[in-house]
């Protein structure tokens, strides 16, 4: 295919010099537009047909394609998938530009070299080794925003119900090992509101930390069962988790206290519902309540990331098995996965960077991973996409 691309390195450059931290704090937080006009651009000299898909003020994904889409594109397609935004930095802490790419002893520094701006570069180099008329199944280049935050854009592709297509590849930073499975994860708050009162005497208030305390201990009953329940010795920590990371409660040691709230993270195995969980969780805590005098909520942090699984006999999991050498695994992480999942996607997550260098200062990408990867992307594109 002819193209007036910029090189692989250079399309890396690019992205890495143009910004698009997400961040919950909004005077952090930045557009992810120049990215997705740069893909855009480039896309649409090389044939491809592409579409931004509006998330938010600020923020879209691009969905672009090459070949043929058939009226039913679910039964072939590969979609190539990478987030556009990354994690805030601290410039004090790396010792390379993170918004230049800088090749130092064999590595590419920048931020978003592993995680995951540079897998967009070489998803595209891998597209344009083939020219347009050879795709008898299309192929996607999807580019999403806020997966470092809100999952904002891979819930949108859920709402617009796009891409249409059979089989996904995420580039997330996976040392070139193929992933089918990871766990879901859950942040909520419990709060109980009780009644202030001088501490000389109890029957002036309801203590909420005193509530709180019965609390905890059901949690802990509940995170025993559900570790009976529910094993899967493919992943490092076989069973679901449950942390207690965070509580406050009271003001002063002379009042009883009038409020307390307790912040957990659980992280579900495939095959256990978020709906469910939340379900559950009030419905245990609000039993070991006492009778009156107390309020308690439940309130999730966040929405939550599903946990995801690939059956081991899809046939896009074989094939990045044949062509890695590696079984497929599972990681501990969340990713856009289960969404596509939810689209009817059989999704893998696959990618050349490391997860130990992402959110880290001078994050960077092996040098000798790039051909390998772009090797890679070439010979499922042709087994799903040409062949």
């Amino acid at each position: 295919m002819q193209t007036n691309k910029p090189d692989t390195l250079e399309m890396i450059q690019q992205l890495i010099a143009t910004p698009s931290v997400s961040c919950v704090d909004p005077l952090i937080d930045q557009s992810n537009l120049p990215v997705i006009n740069l893909l855009a651009n480039w896309l649409n000299e090389l044939g491809f047909q592409v579409e931004i898909l509006p998330v938010e003020d600020g923020k879209a994904n691009l969905i672009a394609s090459l070949g043929a889409l058939t009226p039913d594109s679910t039964t072939g397609g590969l979609v190539l998938a990478g987030h556009t935004d990354t994690v805030p930095y601290d410039e004090d802490r790396w010792q390379h530009n993170p918004f230049k790419l800088s090749e130092d002893s064999g590595k590419l520094y920048g931020l978003g070299t592993s995680d995951m701006k540079a897998f967009l570069a070489l998803a595209i180099e891998a597209a344009i080794s083939f020219s347009k008329s050879d795709y008898k199944q299309p192929l996607f280049i999807l580019a999403t925003s806020d997966e470092e935050t809100t999952m904002a854009g891979a819930k949108a592709l859920v709402d617009a119900c796009k891409p249409a297509a059979r089989y996904a590849v995420i580039g997330e930073p996976t040392g070139m090992k193929p992933v089918r499975m990871h766990k879901g994860i859950m942040m909520e708050a419990i709060r109980i509101t009780g009644l202030a009162g001088h501490s000389s005497n109890p029957e002036y208030g309801h203590n909420a930390l005193e509530a709180m305390h019965k609390v905890i201990a059901e949690l802990l009953r509940w995170r025993e069962e559900l570790q009976q329940t529910y094993t899967n010795t493919l992943f490092e920590v076989p069973v679901p988790t449950m942390n207690l990371g965070h509580i406050h409660g009271g003001d002063n040691p002379n009042r009883i206290c009038g409020a307390c709230e307790l912040h957990i993270d659980i992280r579900p195995l495939p095959g256990m519902s978020l709906k469910d969980l939340r379900y559950e969780l009030n419905r245990r805590l609000q039993q070991v309540m006492p009778g009156h005098g107390f309020k308690l909520e439940t309130l999730p942090l966040f929405a939550g990331i599903p946990a995801m699984e690939t059956p081991a006999e899809s046939a896009l999991v074989k094939a990045a098995e044949k062509l890695t050498g590696e079984a497929a695994s599972s990681v501990a992480f969340g990713t856009e996965a289960p969404y596509l999942t939810e689209l009817g996607i059989e999704t893998i997550v696959l990618g050349p960077g490391n997860i130990a260098q992402a959110h880290q200062p001078d994050e960077y990408l092996d040098i000798d991973r790039i051909e390998p990867t772009v090797e890679l992307l070439r010979k499922l594109i042709h087994q799903f996409c040409i062949e």
